[in-house]
């Protein structure tokens, strides 16, 4: 491994752990949503198999992003995701992805105010941009449950 130059921003242990559990979070969702990618079926499955691919990718590019932010900041990314939950039903399965989302927007607010207070201007432009994504993938899965 490369010897760790001091990051030029210095911020909380507390920021640090967030940051990691902002990484599990999205490993969680990754795998999820590929997972339920591959096991979504029938008609409504079919129409929507590319969306939750393309979610689940971007919320591995996410987790890249914080990961490397975590890591500049002198922390070491978490590999662990946090629990994930598949589904049995399609039903149970955008129900799960809902909550998901909803506890995400909810930690990366609190990174935001916490990177704000910080005086941490590029965690929190990081986490402003995911968290808007992260509102769009809300909107669509909230949007799925409607037709379930």
């Amino acid at each position: 491994m490369a010897v760790k130059k001091a990051a030029a921003t210095k911020v909380s242990k507390g920021l640090l752990d967030k940051l990691n559990q902002a990484i599990a979070r999205e490993l969680q969702v990754a795998v999820q949503y590929m997972w339920q990618h591959v096991q979504w079926s029938g008609v409504k499955g079919f129409a929507v198999q590319s969306e939750l691919r393309s979610i689940g990718i971007a919320e591995m590019k996410h987790a890249e992003a914080i990961a490397e932010r975590l890591f500049y900041l002198g922390g070491i990314p978490t590999t662990k995701p946090a629990p994930i939950f598949v589904g049995n039903t399609l039903k149970q399965m955008v129900e799960a992805d809902i909550k998901a989302e909803l506890e995400a927007i909810d930690l990366y607010k609190e990174i935001v105010d916490m990177a704000r207070e910080e005086c941490d201007e590029t965690t929190n432009r990081l986490f402003r941009e995911i968290l808007q994504q992260e509102e769009d993938h809300h909107d669509t899965f909230t949007t799925l449950l409607e037709d379930l």
